[in-house]
Protein backbone atom coordinates (compact mmCIF):
# COMPACT_ATOMS: atom_id res chain seq x y z
CA UNK A 1 0.00 0.00 0.00
CA UNK A 2 1.43 3.36 -0.96
CA UNK A 3 0.28 6.55 0.66
CA UNK A 4 -0.20 10.01 -0.79
CA UNK A 5 0.05 12.60 1.96
CA UNK A 6 -2.22 15.58 1.51
CA UNK A 7 -0.68 19.04 1.27
CA UNK A 8 -1.36 19.72 4.96
CA UNK A 9 0.97 16.85 5.95
CA UNK A 10 4.72 17.31 5.78
CA UNK A 11 6.64 15.91 2.83
CA UNK A 12 9.48 15.30 5.29
CA UNK A 13 7.56 12.24 6.50
CA UNK A 14 7.91 10.44 3.17
CA UNK A 15 11.41 8.96 3.66
CA UNK A 16 10.38 7.55 7.04
CA UNK A 17 7.33 5.82 5.56
CA UNK A 18 9.15 3.98 2.78
CA UNK A 19 9.89 0.80 4.73
CA UNK A 20 6.26 0.21 5.76
CA UNK A 21 4.56 2.00 2.88
CA UNK A 22 6.88 1.68 -0.17
CA UNK A 23 6.56 4.26 -2.94
CA UNK A 24 4.59 6.66 -0.74
CA UNK A 25 4.70 10.35 -1.58
CA UNK A 26 3.23 13.74 -0.80
CA UNK A 27 1.22 15.99 -3.11
CA UNK A 28 3.97 18.61 -3.49
CA UNK A 29 6.47 15.88 -4.41
CA UNK A 30 3.99 14.74 -7.06
CA UNK A 31 3.86 18.23 -8.59
CA UNK A 32 0.41 18.93 -7.17
CA UNK A 33 1.13 21.94 -4.96
CA UNK A 34 -2.08 23.98 -4.52
CA UNK A 35 -3.99 21.47 -6.68
CA UNK A 36 -7.72 21.09 -6.22
CA UNK A 37 -9.02 18.17 -4.22
CA UNK A 38 -10.41 16.67 -7.43
CA UNK A 39 -7.00 16.84 -9.11
CA UNK A 40 -5.39 15.14 -6.11
CA UNK A 41 -8.22 12.56 -6.13
CA UNK A 42 -7.72 11.75 -9.81
CA UNK A 43 -3.94 11.52 -9.41
CA UNK A 44 -4.29 9.19 -6.42
CA UNK A 45 -6.77 7.08 -8.36
CA UNK A 46 -4.60 6.79 -11.47
CA UNK A 47 -1.42 6.08 -9.49
CA UNK A 48 -3.06 3.69 -6.98
CA UNK A 49 -2.34 5.80 -3.91
CA UNK A 50 -4.24 5.81 -0.63
CA UNK A 51 -4.84 9.45 0.34
CA UNK A 52 -3.83 10.45 3.88
CA UNK A 53 -5.52 13.64 5.02
CA UNK A 54 -6.66 15.61 8.03
CA UNK A 55 -9.64 17.08 6.15
CA UNK A 56 -13.16 15.70 5.79
CA UNK A 57 -13.24 16.69 2.11
CA UNK A 58 -11.77 13.45 0.77
CA UNK A 59 -13.99 11.28 2.96
CA UNK A 60 -17.00 13.18 1.62
CA UNK A 61 -15.74 12.73 -1.95
CA UNK A 62 -15.40 8.99 -1.39
CA UNK A 63 -19.05 8.83 -0.33
CA UNK A 64 -20.08 10.49 -3.59
CA UNK A 65 -17.51 9.12 -6.05
CA UNK A 66 -16.79 5.72 -4.51
CA UNK A 67 -13.40 4.09 -4.52
CA UNK A 68 -10.59 4.06 -5.48
CA UNK A 69 -8.81 5.89 -4.05
CA UNK A 70 -9.16 4.88 -0.44
CA UNK A 71 -8.73 7.36 2.40
CA UNK A 72 -6.89 7.46 5.73
CA UNK A 73 -8.51 10.30 7.64
CA UNK A 74 -6.35 11.49 10.54
CA UNK A 75 -8.70 13.14 12.99
CA UNK A 76 -6.04 14.33 15.40
CA UNK A 77 -5.76 18.03 16.07
CA UNK A 78 -2.56 19.66 14.85
CA UNK A 79 -0.29 16.66 15.37
CA UNK A 80 3.45 17.03 15.10
CA UNK A 81 5.32 15.26 12.31
CA UNK A 82 6.53 12.73 14.87
CA UNK A 83 2.99 12.00 16.07
CA UNK A 84 1.71 11.65 12.52
CA UNK A 85 4.53 9.28 11.61
CA UNK A 86 4.04 7.21 14.75
CA UNK A 87 0.29 7.01 14.11
CA UNK A 88 0.72 5.81 10.52
CA UNK A 89 3.33 3.24 11.50
CA UNK A 90 1.55 2.00 14.61
CA UNK A 91 -1.80 1.71 12.82
CA UNK A 92 -0.48 0.00 9.68
CA UNK A 93 -2.09 -3.37 10.41
CA UNK A 94 -5.42 -1.74 11.23
CA UNK A 95 -5.26 0.44 8.11
CA UNK A 96 -4.55 -2.56 5.90
CA UNK A 97 -7.27 -4.61 7.56
CA UNK A 98 -9.97 -1.96 7.12
CA UNK A 99 -9.00 -0.74 3.64
CA UNK A 100 -7.83 -3.98 2.03
CA UNK A 101 -9.35 -6.97 3.79
CA UNK A 102 -12.66 -5.30 4.72
CA UNK A 103 -12.63 -3.18 1.53
CA UNK A 104 -13.85 -0.01 3.22
CA UNK A 105 -13.31 3.29 1.40
CA UNK A 106 -12.10 5.20 4.45
CA UNK A 107 -10.57 4.62 7.86
CA UNK A 108 -10.78 7.31 10.53
CA UNK A 109 -7.93 7.45 13.01
CA UNK A 110 -8.27 9.60 16.12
Amino acid sequence: MKLLLDENLSRRLVPFLQHDYPDSSQVVLEGLESATDMTVWEHAKSQQFVIVTMDADFEEMSMVLGQPPKIVWLKTRNPSRTTTLKTLLDCRTEIEDVLIRQNHACIEIS
